[in-house]
């Protein structure tokens, strides 16, 4: 049996079994309750797992984790069902402690009570004998290595945080009324402010690429952010377009699941072999895992507020140009964090630089459709940096972030993305290293 042994037959494959995983991911993640911030550690996780367990039958690529013998006679499929099985239920069941963002014990088992079904479907699909047999054992063994490694990354660290009390000091944020989108409260404390501590997949240090922080509250810089939120961010605001409206539900889904998905339309639409897709996405999920813990560890280091706060309170800030109005509301609901820079915009210059690199160019046309909690939403874009770019912009248009924390979060996010591709997973074949760093 050749190396493009048997996947098909799951009848849940949406595009290959690389992809379909990422969308069961995605769904496991959501149903175990897991945060945004934890979800981009799972999905590198996940990712991970299979490209190595994929490189452990085929060796094409550097592998991340896994450090064994190459065994052709394995089924790809089957590698692929284990890996990505075991290293979800792995990074999602964190047990019985009190670990903000990763869910409750009872989400969490439905979440891999699913999971245990969609790798029984697919295991199902394919015939039993020996390179079924190897095919199991290359993606426990995948799954395990990843898992050994991040097992002490420090993701679970309970971190106390103290509130400030100064202008410009982050606070718990009220949310519009009604609550939009739908939300159990507001006024939540600071979420993981810790994760900056936790070990990067293939950073050197969380601050590596770290910004330098946000606008004077007396500048002009300040002052230019403070007006245009204010205006176009506003709850009922006056300025913002339909499209503007549009943008901001569109791109308020997780962005580690957006740009995954961003991610598995392009490798479709480019023909990609499992391989090469597998890649792709380990490489887009390791640069956004990176881009959230860099990102919060420069949130909570600047401890920057939130226009809510900003504007609400605009009469203490020092700055002639800023009026307060008490009773601004932001349009979406404003994050449990500080606001500089905006990790979203983090993220999603990172996928788009790893995405731009990987082929070559950054005029690859693709249309995607909005996930959790405005699902159904479709956009078309001409190339990878007018994506990352709205999806920067839609945070002001949502009134939760001022601009130059998306402007800098952007920069700091090409900038991780640019990493993680010149330093994992590079290609073995010698007549292929122009991804290396030179």
């Amino acid at each position: 049996m050749g190396l493009a042994a048997v996947w098909a037959g799951s009848a849940s494959a949406a595009v290959d079994p690389v992809s379909n995983w990422n969308t069961i991911a995605v769904q496991a993640t959501l149903t175990a309750g897991e945060n945004g911030v934890v979800q981009s550690r799972t999905l590198a996780i996940l990712h991970v797992a299979i490209h190595d367990a994929l490189n452990s039958i085929d060796s094409r690529y550097e592998r991340y984790a896994l450090k064994c013998d190459v065994q052709s006679g394995a089924s790809a499929g089957a590698a692929i069902a284990v890996a990505a099985h075991d290293a979800l239920v792995g990074a999602i069941a964190v047990g019985t402690l009190p670990f903000s963002g990763f869910g409750t014990p009872v989400l969490q088992a439905l979440a891999v009570a699913h999971v245990d079904a969609e790798r029984n479907t697919e295991l199902a699909a394919i015939p039993d004998g020996p390179t079924k047999t190897n095919g199991i054992g290359i993606g426990q063994a995948a799954a395990a290595a990843v898992l050994a490694l991040r097992s002490t990354d420090h993701a679970t660290d309970l971190v106390t945080y103290t509130l400030g009390n100064q202008p410009g000091d982050w606070q718990p944020t009220p949310n519009p009324v009604p609550f939009d989108p739908p939300a159990a409260a507001d006024h939540l404390p600071a979420v993981l402010p810790g994760w900056g501590h936790v070990t990067p997949f293939v950073l050197r240090r969380s601050t590596q690429f770290e910004p330098e922080g946000p606008p004077r509250l007396a500048g002009k810089r300040y002052a230019r952010d403070y007006n245009e939120v204010k205006a176009i961010g506003e709850k009922n605001s006056a300025i913002r377009t339909l499209e503007q409206t549009s943008i901001a539900r569109f791109w308020y889904e997780f962005a580690s699941a957006g740009w995954s998905r961003i991610t598995s339309v392009v490798a479709h639409s480019q023909g990609l072999d499992l391989w090469d897709t597998a890649r792709l996405l380990a490489l887009v999920n390791l640069a956004a895992a990176d881009g959230i813990i860099a990102g919060w560890q420069a949130k909570y280091d600047f401890n920057f507020w939130r226009p809510v706060t900003a504007i609400r309170a605009g009469d203490t800030d020092g700055n002639d140009a800023t009026t307060a109005d008490l009773a601004w509301s932001n349009f979406l609901n404003t994050p449990a964090h500080p606001d500089y820079p905006s990790t979203h915009s983090v993220c999603g210059g990172a996928a788009a630089e790893v995405l731009r690199r990987f082929f070559h160019t950054d005029d690859v046309p693709f249309t995607t459709t909005s996930g959790t909690p405005f699902s159904g939403l479709t956009r078309s874009f001409s190339n990878f940096s007018q994506a990352a770019a709205e999806n920067g912009q839609s945070r002001i248009y949502a009134g939760i972030h001022f601009r130059s924390a998306v402007e800098d979060g952007l920069k700091q996010g090409e900038k991780i993305g640019r990493f993680v591709f010149t330093h994992a997973l590079q290609p073995l074949n010698s007549d292929d290293d122009d991804d290396r760093d030179r």
